[in-house]
């Protein structure tokens, strides 16, 4: 069964035992590249928890090739998605979402559903600009790819997550 109701597209799970967010966002553009993945396809992150955390990465495509190529460079591939909230990476129209756009244009330009505003009820009106900083990372929820933006300087809306985050005790 299909977690991101993708129609006909095939999806497959990638372990590649990466622990950070960054290096899975890097791996997964890298081995997008390299597969030349086809128009429509995602590209995701999914975090593991238990005994062996983990960031995981999730494809969606048109074929089994890619699993086959994937297995064939070594990595541990499997059928399906490991959930149904990966937090997506690749995805149709995720290269048009640089610079300052409004909401309207953000999801007439991407497979993105929908938009939330942390701390507000309401979406936000189309005309609202939204400062991407070139890191749009939507997240699966019940069927949709949504993006949590949050207010910031000057009336704009920003994308939650911040391309170069802090590290913890960075100042210490």
């Amino acid at each position: 069964m299909n977690p991101y109701d993708l129609g006909d597209l095939y999806v497959i799970t990638v372990d590649a035992d990466v622990r950070e967010l960054r290096a899975a966002d890097h791996l997964l553009l890298e081995l997008a590249a390299e597969l030349t993945l086809p128009e429509g396809a995602f590209g995701c992150t999914h975090l593991v928890r238990g005994e062996r955390p983990r960031v995981v990465l999730s494809f969606a495509t048109a074929s089994e090739e890619t699993a086959r190529r994937l297995t064939g460079k070594g990595y541990e591939v499997t059928a399906g998605a490991p959930d149904g909230v990966g937090r997506a990476v690749v995805y149709p129209g995720a290269a048009a979402l640089t610079g300052t756009v409004t909401v309207a244009e953000l999801l007439s330009a991407s497979a993105i559903d929908r938009v939330t505003v942390l701390g507000s009820a309401a979406e936000p009106p189309p005309d609202q600009r939204v400062v991407t900083r070139n890191h749009v990372r939507p997240q699966w929820q019940d069927g949709e790819l949504v993006l949590t933006l949050m207010p910031a300087v000057g009336g704009v809306l920003v994308p939650f997550e911040v391309p170069d985050p802090t590290p913890c005790c960075a100042d210490h």
